[in-house]
């Protein structure tokens, strides 16, 4: 049990702050239900903490790394058969909150569970979130907190302008994020692909990607 929650949990007046909770959860329901039930198939939005926000285009530097990332994920999760990846317009619902990152993977047991029909995504095993000026602080905050609460066991983000990635993963007791490793050259081994070592140029550059993409699929 965290401090925070000790600490909520000690309060003289707890009935009260979760009567009034509850009151605001009640409110957020209904918003978030007519979140999904408005948002278009071509749009991109979240729901956070009672809000919606719609995200604007991309910028090339964006949509460039992520066609990266992408390509390379893509084809090893395939070959391999390692459940499935997914990425701008899956909406995954976590107990209070819509998010659609920008790259997820679900672990076989997850994928296994996506039908056609499927809208709204589990929570994902991995998530990769591209920064850009106006998601930066999601990205680090909430986004963050919520990811690490959800047991999402290793979340990266993305710097397409500096070259940078930053890999985080869960601590188990503390339910929290860590830094595990800042890095713009070298090689990258993601935890949720156990054996699996990338050069981190691999993810920016073009001809480094498809050297590395051949070399996998060899």
């Amino acid at each position: 049990m965290s401090p925070s929650t000790a600490e909520f949990l000690a309060a003289p007046d707890l009935p009260m702050k979760i009567a009034a909770a509850s009151a605001v959860l009640l409110r957020e329901a209904k918003l978030r239900e007519r979140f999904r039930d408005e948002i278009e198939p071509h749009e991109k939005g979240e729901f956070i903490n009672g809000e919606k926000f719609m995200h604007s285009p991309a910028r090339e530097s964006h949509n460039h790394v992520s066609t990266l990332i992408v390509g390379i994920f893509s084809a090893y999760v395939r070959a391999n058969q390692l459940g499935a990846l997914r990425y701008e317009k899956a909406l995954c619902g976590f107990s209070r909150n819509d998010y659609e990152p920008d790259i997820v993977w679900f672990g076989p047991g997850k994928a296994a569970t996506l039908v056609p029909e499927t809208t709204i995504y589990p929570i994902p095993d991995f998530i990769i979130e591209i920064l850009s000026p106006a998601t930066t602080k999601r990205d680090r905050g909430v986004k963050l907190e919520d990811y690490a609460a959800h047991g999402v066991k290793e979340y990266w983000i993305v710097d397409a302008d500096q070259g940078c990635i930053e890999r985080y993963l869960i601590d188990g007791d503390a339910g929290e994020y860590h830094l595990a490793e800042k890095c713009t050259q070298g090689e990258i081994e993601p935890f949720s692909f156990p054996g699996l070592s990338i050069p981190v140029a691999a993810f920016f550059e073009d001809a480094a990607n498809l050297a590395f993409l051949r070399m996998i699929l060899k």
